[in-house]
C-alpha cells in the first residue's frame, strides 16, 4: 500500500492532467469553454472530496476502496475529455 503522501500526489497529478487537457481543448476550440470549465470544476471538487477521504482513511481496506474510486474517476474523466474533441 502506498503512503498517504504518494496517494495524494498521484491524485493531484491526475487532476492536473485533466485540467491541462481541458485548457488544451479550450485553446483549440473556444466554443468548448463552458463544457471544459464545468469539467475542471468537477475535477477540483472530486480532488477536494478525495483529499478529505484520504485524511480520514485509517485501514488498508479503506485505501483499497479509495484507490478503486480514483481509478473509476480517472476513466470517467478520460471519457468526458474524449467526448469534448
Amino acid at each position: 500500500m502506498a503512503s498517504k503522501r504518494t496517494f495524494k500526489r498521484d491524485l493531484n497529478r491526475m487532476i492536473f492532467d485533466v485540467v491541462e487537457e481541458c485548457f488544451s481543448v479550450q485553446l483549440y476550440n473556444e466554443s468548448k469553454t463552458e463544457a471544459t470549465n464545468k469539467l475542471i470544476d468537477e475535477a477540483v471538487e472530486f480532488r477536494n472530496n478525495m483529499t478529505e477521504k484520504i485524511h480520514a482513511a485509517k485501514t488498508k481496506q479503506a485505501f483499497k476502496v479509495l484507490h478503486a474510486e480514483v481509478e473509476d474517476a480517472a476513466v470517467d474523466f478520460t471519457h468526458k475529455i474524449n467526448g469534448l474533441h
